[in-house]
Parts: C-alpha cells; structure tokens; sequence
C-alpha cells in the first residue's frame, strides 16, 4: 500500500517502525522539520517537509501535490484527526470522513451522539445558544464548564459557580484572543472522580483494554497542580458502559481515551477521541498488558490482519499509576524540588523523571516527562496502595522557582 502519514507526534512515542513494515508499503511522511527529524535515519520512506504554520490539511495537500495516489491517510495526533478526514476528502482516499470525525472532537456533536444513545452526559449548551437564551429558558442555574469544543489538555477552560455567571464573564470579559464564540461550549459541572478507558476497539468490540482513576484533575494540572492516574480493575458494568459509548460516537476499529465522571448512578459521559491517552498512558498500558497501543494499531491497520491471529492480555495483569508535576505555571525556567526523597527511594517506583536545578523545564503547558518538573511511573501493586502513593507524593513534594547561578529571584519570575 501507498500510505501518507500526518506527523506530528514523535517516533518515539509512536514507533512507527514497530507497526508497519516499510519494505512492503510505501510510506510518506508529511510534517514539520522538527517532527520529521524524530524518525529513524534509515527508515525506508518518503519525507516532506511542511512549514507547521498554517492550516495542516492545506499545508500536507501542497505537499504531496502531484504524487501519485495514495491507499490510505493516516493521523494518530489528536488535532490532525480533522485535517486528515479533509486530506481524505480532497485526495479520493477511503477511510473516515469529515462528518465520521467530528463527533470525536466537537463536544456538542459528541455529547448529542452519547445522549442519543440513552447515556449519560452533563446537560450542555453551545455557547452561542445559552448567550441567546432567556435566564428563565437556561436549563440548570448551578456550577459550570466553559470549554472549548475542540480542546485538549483543559487549555482554555474555565469553572464558574454558576451557568448565569459564566455567561456574564464571557459578555464582560470576551474569550481568549484568536477563538471565537462559536467554538465554545458549556456544562453543567459534575462532581465525582473521573476514570478514563484506554485501549483498542476492533469491529465495535473492546479487543484489549485498561481502566484507570485520576488523582487530581487535567484542570487542575492546567492551573499548576500535580496529576497522576492509577489503573483499577476493569467491571463488566465499565467494559459495557465503554462498549456503548464508542459505539454511540461511530469509534468501531480504532484507539481510544474515553473519560467519564463516577457517580452514585453509574458513569456520567465526559469525553471521549479516537486517540491514546497522553502522559504516560501508554506507558503504563504497555507495562501491564505488553500491547504497545499505537505501533499495535499502525499493524492492525496496515496489514489487514484479523484481531483473533493477536495474543491479548487475558485481563488479570497488575496495576501501574503516572504521575506529573506541572512547569508551565512556576514563572521561572529552573525549579528546586523538595521533600521526594522518600517517595524517589520507594520500590513502588518504576521510573522516576526529575529536573535539576540547573535544567530547565519547558514554560508551556506540557504532558511530557522531559519538559517538566518531574515525572514518572509506579507499580505494579494494588490500585489503592498506588493510590495512596501518589496523594501521600501530592501532599509532600514541593516544586518551586529556582534562583539561577547568579540572578535575583524577583527579577527571574517577573
């Protein structure tokens, strides 16, 4: 086969290599510079450098104009998901469609899908469409989610006591420059601890799967607060409530992070992307079933094989958690680390990522273990000894700004 892949996410997260065999087809990447400078110098394929500063679709159509046609589009970053549905579109290539796409991104289309089906989602609104409403036609008063439609990582959302007030703030204050109001939209705010279902789903069925409990919240981590998760054991009521959801949005043969809210009733719809989790997911999905998610796909996809030649995890492997100390919000480049000694010691420990004084972290909110703070990943052990690791970690690490060699600490985190 001819396959054209939007890169984006780097080789080593993917391992290309691993999931398709470029002796037989002939593959073609197209991203920016530092994105194609990821993969292997001597993988056998095409690279074509795109600028990475305009629309992606536009910019990988300029790219391989004149090419000869391609079997296949393929995209495992989150944001190139739509750009490669219009790639497809433009190209005459088979595969999922704009309109097959958005009910993974757009949160309205998504929570209308799930809804649909006869699951449940928090109440919700465009944001256009409460901004026109009455007060007296706003379907709930109580604490709401202003988001974006399309986000990731919390960038951008806002809790306010109430849905009146969230309004208010929007008419006063506008939203974040270079968005538009079209693009939000708002919910109810639940409350409850929120899991999140990983895995791999072929034919609409749940092939190899892991369920994992947040300590800490992504918006919380996106203010400056630590996050981890920690693998739980999968209940049929879970596997079942996935089954559905991913049938309820069209994800049949695909990756997938689905996150709910859990409450006294049963699971509450959150979100759910044809995509792996971010952060150490993988990681720790591969660690307890020995299925590395992505690569596992590229061959599922790319060789045609049937999902009952592949050896799956028979479901009783141990439990691994993650967890992340965030940098984007120190005000300093450098960071001084206190009080981890004892958890950095513990034999609960698997990998244990920490910056220097001297190193710095990247200032931009980031999930990736070398661009923060610290990082890492325990286990395996029980879920609740995992569980207590990481909030006893939570309560007693300090990550503060460092001074440089030299420099004043007032004028560093100006």
């Amino acid at each position: 086969m001819r396959l054209l892949i939007l890169h984006r996410v780097t080789d080593k997260m993917i391992r290309y290599a691993s999931g398709i065999d470029h002796e037989a087809h002939d593959v073609t990447y197209v991203g920016p510079a530092d994105r194609l400078a990821t993969l292997p110098a001597d993988l056998r394929c095409t690279r074509i450098e795109r600028p990475g500063t305009g629309d992606t679709a536009t910019e990988v159509l300029a790219a391989v104009a004149g090419l000869p046609p391609f079997d296949s589009v393929i995209s495992l970053a989150e944001f190139d998901l739509i750009a490669a549905a219009q790639v497809r579109t433009a190209l005459g290539v088979p595969g999922d469609h704009e309109a097959d796409v958005l009910p993974w991104r757009d949160k309205v289309v998504m929570k209308s899908a799930v809804a649909a089906a006869g699951l449940r989602v928090p109440r919700f609104l465009s944001l256009s469409e409460a901004l026109d409403a009455e007060d007296d036609e706003l379907p709930w008063a109580h604490e709401t989610v202003l988001k974006p439609l399309d986000g990731a990582a919390s960038l951008n959302v806002h809790v306010y006591p109430t849905l009146a007030g969230a309004l208010a703030a929007v008419r006063e204050a506008g939203l974040p420059e270079g968005t538009e109001q079209n693009g939000f939209e708002v919910e109810e705010f639940i409350t409850g601890p929120i899991v999140h279902v990983d895995g791999l789903v072929v034919d609409g069925k749940l092939a190899v799967v892991k369920a994992s409990r947040y300590i800490g919240t992504c918006l919380g981590y996106a203010d400056g607060t630590p996050l981890g998760s920690v693998q739980i054991d999968l209940t049929p009521e879970l596997n079942q409530w996935a089954t559905e959801c991913l049938a309820a949005v069209g994800i049949s043969t695909s990756l997938f992070h689905l996150e709910g809210i859990e409450t006294a009733d049963g699971p509450v719809f959150l979100e759910v992307g044809a995509r792996f989790g971010g952060a150490d997911v993988v990681d720790t999905f591969e660690l307890a079933t020995g299925v590395h998610l992505p690569s596992r796909y590229l061959q599922l996809i790319t060789d045609g094989l049937d999902v009952g030649s592949y050896t799956w995890p028979d479901g009783d492997e141990p439990h691994y958690g993650w967890f992340i100390w965030p940098g984007h919000r120190l005000g300093s480049e450098l960071c001084r680390i206190e009080g981890e000694r004892a958890f950095r010691e513990s034999p609960l420990v698997h990998r244990w990522i920490q910056r220097s004084e001297s190193d710095p972290v990247k200032t931009t909110l980031s999930y990736v273990d070398t661009d923060v703070p610290l990082a890492g990943i325990v286990g395996p052990a029980g879920s609740a000894e995992l569980d207590r690791f990481l909030r006893e970690a939570f309560s007693s690490i300090r990550v503060e700004p460092a001074t440089p060699p030299g420099g004043d600490a007032d004028e560093n985190q100006a």
